[in-house]
């Protein structure tokens, strides 16, 4: 077994994008083959270390990155790849940036890409990723991420674009007498499944995130979803919005949820926490991203007959879905063999599966086999095409083993729903000055929401005006 060193790092997440399909993909070259625009750099030995899986995948999600690095190495002999256990945590990112412990390969929210552009944190890979056979095919307004304001690549959107979707326990559906194959659509049935699966059951039928940048997050994706934002531009200036009635609303039905005693009203619960929650029974219904699936499989005991179901996040007076996801970088200090060798792992092990056939069965097949399988077909929304992403599935579909059946509720509008981009400036300093609501709304019968909203404000505003 390949030794996986874990890397403490960060999670929250989000993205500042429009989804707008690229053009259809060319015809791709050699399987997993990028481009060679260095010339030496390709015959060179070379290590880099690359961000691998979470640190609570199981031995099967390891054993599948493991082949998938046999094969990468068996094309690719030059080069020696170490994996690393990596999860990117909003705490602890910049201090691993600033001491130069961060993989070569490593990945951020799609909305981090630009500060750290800026900053001049990141390699650039732009000769490197233009090389590859579809360099030019990726949906622009995602690779716009990872863009500088000359059109310089620096970080490629890689894997879980996602749009914050309502996970549920389908078994507890049932035991409330609910019927599962017809979730809530809207935030007042939220309430009333939750009331009744409690009632039922005993078991909580609502939990949101609350730890950290996390908890503003799923706070800000529930104003979203309500017609709310966190940030406005007003005549070039960003304005903090945490005030919106949009947050308030969500707030009162958190604080709604906990007078019915149907809530999980815990603090300490962050994305890995509440997946964990989730996969142990003790939740009925939560938001997070629609990939978030493939997380459940891989560290939570989670089973294609667990009796998981998905649906799209309810939606009221003009809102959306908020929507994000992960871009692949690599570390400044990279040499150009180690950008090269880079760019063709990023090829390799996140992209190459959505374009060429061969590797999108490789990988399938591998997940698949798993011991105990891997998810495959996990619904996401296409770094490249939809058409290609529908490609995709058809090449793989004798591999697919995600109960697609139960996440129609997300799959039928997945590609019509309005989304809804994240904020553009100081993003993840609004998130945190949200969580200590939250955190209040959900401990404190007695919260003043809006007392609360405005200090929250006042924060962010600070926050934004020394990010601008």
């Amino acid at each position: 077994m390949r030794f996986h060193r874990t890397t403490t790092l960060a999670m929250a997440a989000v993205l500042s994008f429009g989804l707008l399909a690229a053009c259809d993909s060319s015809d791709p070259e050699e399987p997993g083959a990028s481009g060679d625009p260095t010339g030496a750099a390709t015959d060179e030995a070379v290590t880099i270390r690359v961000a691998g899986l979470l640190p609570t995948a199981d031995d099967a999600a390891k054993q599948q990155l493991d082949e998938r690095v046999a094969a990468f190495e068996e094309q690719y002999p030059n080069i020696t790849v170490e994996p690393e256990d990596y999860q990117w945590l909003n705490s602890t990112f910049t201090t691993a940036l600033a001491g130069g412990t961060l993989p070569n390969v490593f990945e951020i929210p799609l909305t981090d890409g630009k500060t750290l552009i800026q900053q001049g944190q990141l390699a650039d890979i732009d000769s490197y990723v233009k090389a590859l056979p579809y360099g030019d095919d990726f949906n622009e307004k995602l690779l716009e991420n990872g863009m500088d304001d000359s059109g310089t690549i620096f970080a490629v959107p890689a894997k879980s674009i996602y749009a914050v979707a309502l996970h549920y326990n389908r078994n507890l559906f049932e035991q409330a007498g609910l019927d599962p194959d017809d979730p809530p659509t809207t935030w007042d049935e939220v309430r009333a499944d939750a009331k009744k699966i409690h009632d039922e059951t005993g078991i909580a039928g609502y939990a949101t995130m609350a730890l950290d940048a996390s908890g503003g997050w799923q706070l800000a994706a529930g104003a979203n979803s309500r017609g709310g934002v966190i940030e406005k531009n007003e005549g070039g200036k960003y304005i903090a919005t945490l005030t919106d009635p949009a947050i308030k609303a969500h707030l009162q039905f958190l604080q709604d949820l906990k007078k019915d005693g149907s809530l999980l009203a815990r603090a300490d619960l962050g994305w890995g926490e509440i997946n964990a929650a989730f996969g142990g029974g003790e939740l009925a219904m939560y938001t997070s991203g629609s990939d978030v699936y493939n997380a459940l499989v891989e560290g939570n005991g989670v089973t294609a007959d667990w009796g998981y179901g998905l649906t799209a996040i309810p939606t009221e007076d003009g809102g959306g879905a908020l929507a994000g996801g992960t871009l692949a970088a690599v570390t400044k200090d990279s040499t150009e063999a180690q950008k090269d060798a880079a760019v063709k792992w990023i090829d390799w092990w996140y992209l190459s599966k959505l374009q060429d056939k061969d590797q999108a069965i490789a990988d399938a097949s591998t997940r698949a086999g798993a011991n105990p399988p891997q998810a495959v077909g996990t619904p996401v929304l296409p770094i490249f095409s939809e058409e290609l992403y529908k490609e995709n599935l058809e090449w793989i579909k004798d591999y697919i083993n995600v109960p697609l059946e139960n996440m129609t509720g997300y799959t039928d509008v997945m590609f019509e729903q309005d989304l809804v981009p994240e904020a553009a400036v100081a993003t993840q300093d609004l998130y945190n000055a949200l969580f200590p609501v939250v955190q209040a709304v959900i401990t404190d019968d007695n919260a003043d929401i809006d007392a609360l909203l405005s200090t929250a404000n006042e924060v962010g505003q600070t926050a934004i005006d020394a990010a601008s």
